[in-house]
């Protein structure tokens, strides 16, 4: 089940982000080609003024469900100086602290949240250029913030179990095998070292 939510996690963010910016893109093509004399008869009844509009409320969806794949990976800038220089248990224990800190905050924010969309549900509300209900744009703070709320409890329980936080790599590159021969020369400082990192 937790292996279906993360292709999900991921599916969505990368939907949400190529959504976005094929429709920046055809909205530039749209805007640059109608001023072309030749394609302005094509494209000057084509009404792109809501493309905008559409790619903010996408970014701020991937924004939120992005935010939940960074707790889950651990790719979250975090000062942790001072924690590091404590013992392993008292350590710890500011970890723990620390990630239920944050599923408190992002479980109130996913509660204030579904309070704010079901009182702009009852109203008329959308918006100006989509023309579509607002209670679906702000659907993406309890929805994105109860996803967090949840990889906060799932690292913090993680953590407690095996004393291991997720670590992102920012040098992995996925599909490149580790220790693969030949690839030691790629970058100029490594040509300085003997090919050694």
């Amino acid at each position: 089940m937790l292996k279906f939510l993360d292709h999900l996690e991921e599916w969505m963010i990368a939907l949400l982000m190529g959504s976005a910016t094929l429709i920046t893109f055809a909205a530039v093509l749209h805007r640059y080609g109608s001023g072309i004399d030749a394609l302005q008869p094509y494209l000057a009844h084509i009404n792109m003024a809501w493309a905008q509009e559409l790619t903010i409320y996408l970014f701020v969806w991937m924004a939120k469900f992005g935010a939940a794949y960074g707790v889950r990976t651990g790719i979250h800038v975090g000062v942790d100086v001072l924690i590091n220089r404590l013992s392993d248990k008292n350590r710890a224990k500011f970890i723990v602290f620390g990630l239920l800190a944050g599923a408190l905050f992002t479980g109130v924010i996913a509660g204030l949240g579904s309070d704010f969309v079901w009182e702009i549900a009852h109203t008329d509300q959308t918006s100006p250029d989509l023309e579509a209900p607002m209670w679906l744009v702000y659907l993406a703070i309890p929805c994105g913030s109860t996803l967090m709320c949840f990889r906060f409890l799932q690292v913090a329980w993680n953590f407690i179990k095996t004393g291991s936080l997720p670590k992102h790599d920012h040098g992995h590159v996925d599909g490149l095998e580790e220790g693969a021969e030949g690839l030691d020369n790629l970058h100029p400082h490594d040509l300085n070292h003997g090919g050694k990192h």
